[in-house]
């Protein structure tokens, strides 16, 4: 196993301390539960794009394909151009 030196703020430090006089075991023990079980959810999480599935045409009044002609459309809806002040 591999040593790693990490500086984390107090309350993170106090929250595992104490934590590991309850459960008595190492502070070490408790960091690599913790990032194990962070690691995990991720990897097991929903991708973006399902994430936002739902929300995928919501919007009214834009074109069916932007990444298509986003330029045209940009320049149609007055984008990037000086207003009058």
């Amino acid at each position: 196993m591999k040593t790693l030196t990490v500086r984390l703020p107090e309350p993170l430090v106090a929250e595992i301390e104490a934590e590991s006089r309850v459960r008595k075991v190492s502070k070490s023990d408790i960091v690599r539960e913790r990032l194990q079980a962070a690691s995990e959810s991720r990897a097991q999480g929903p991708a973006a794009l399902d994430a936002i599935a739902d929300l995928i045409g919501s919007v009214d009044a834009l074109p069916a394909d932007l990444s298509a002609r986003r330029k045209r459309y940009l320049r149609a809806t007055g984008y990037g151009q000086k207003r009058p002040r």
